[in-house]
């Protein structure tokens, strides 16, 4: 199932987000990663899930083979993809082999620096930026390589980005938009916004692009995820009033406040957008929720 086909038939997209966890999947079927257990809890609500690939530059189990083991489970799949530890050899390869495994969708991302991870050692790569990396994967779906040489197969996949309407100047922003719509991204989902009159200005802009937009919204936790947020996490702003909200309950209460603060703003902001990217950092179970509290009913969220 590609996301761009139901964006066409105007289908309000859902899609929410895990991590792969930090470990080789276990040989004992018995034992369920937590990233499949969150995914479960998403399946009857989203229409697909983003896979990280080694997000914040963290080693993990790798973002294909989760991606490949949630579309076994029933559960659309969105592969995400970073320039930071592959050359374009190893770039245009997974993508072949993701997509003969099944997987319909690709998000295409620079990646997270490698200082941000656990291994700051190791040697960044970022052999393509983001936006060669889209151009890279449209000339995959054309039928040739990189270099021109023509397949014996293409690929047929949905082409995402990623847009930061919190970026200044915005008409930065919006210039690298451009370029990644002129490479081929099918459709974006952003970083993580609160503040509905940022949305909006961005959303006014972006429209000259006449490419489907998810607003995407990180869970906050509580008053110092917002915070730390605020302090390290470049290009997001999480208002004051979203921390003293979060924090006028007490830490049992989070989740239900969360859920009623997220599907609060979303429902707010939702006919500006053409579908929302949650990212429950853990909390998936409290997806529903945030929906119900939106108003997206199950039939176009399921």
């Amino acid at each position: 199932m590609k996301l761009t086909d139901l964006f066409k038939e105007d289908i309000f997209v859902v899609t929410g987000e895990v991590g792969p966890i930090k470990g080789a999947l276990s040989r004992d079927k018995s034992k369920v990663p937590q990233c499949v257990k969150e995914a479960e809890l998403l399946k009857d609500h989203v229409h697909a899930v983003n896979v990280t690939d080694n997000q914040s530059a963290v080693m993990r189990l790798g973002s294909m083979f989760a991606s490949v083991g949630l579309k076994n489970r029933g559960i659309e799949p969105i592969y995400q993809l970073t320039c930071r530890d592959r050359n374009r050899i190893a770039l245009q390869s997974d993508l072949l082999t993701a997509y003969s495994f099944g997987i319909d969708n690709v998000l295409l991302l620079t990646g997270d620096h490698i200082q941000l991870g656990d291994h700051k050692e190791a040697k960044p790569v970022f052999d393509l930026d983001s936006v060669q990396l889209i151009k890279m994967a449209r000339k995959l779906n054309e039928g040739y390589d990189l270099t021109g040489n023509k397949l014996e197969n293409p690929i047929d996949m949905a082409l995402g980005a990623v847009v930061n309407p919190n970026f200044e100047p915005l008409e930065l922003q919006l210039l690298k938009m451009k370029k990644k719509v002129d490479a081929g991204a099918e459709f974006f989902q952003t970083q993580a916004v609160y503040d509905e009159g940022v949305l909006e200005r961005f959303m006014n802009l972006a429209s000259r692009f006449n490419r489907p937009i998810q607003l995407g919204v990180v869970v906050l936790k509580s008053p110092q995820m917002g915070n730390f947020m605020n302090k390290n996490v470049s290009g997001i702003s999480v208002p004051q009033a979203w921390i003293d909200e979060i924090g006028s309950v007490d830490k049992a209460d989070r989740k239900k406040k969360a859920a009623e603060m997220m599907g609060r703003f979303i429902g707010k902001v939702k006919h500006m957008v053409q579908g929302v990217h949650i990212m429950p950092l853990g909390w998936s179970d409290i997806v529903p929720k945030i929906l119900e509290y939106a108003e997206i009913e199950a039939k176009q969220a399921a």
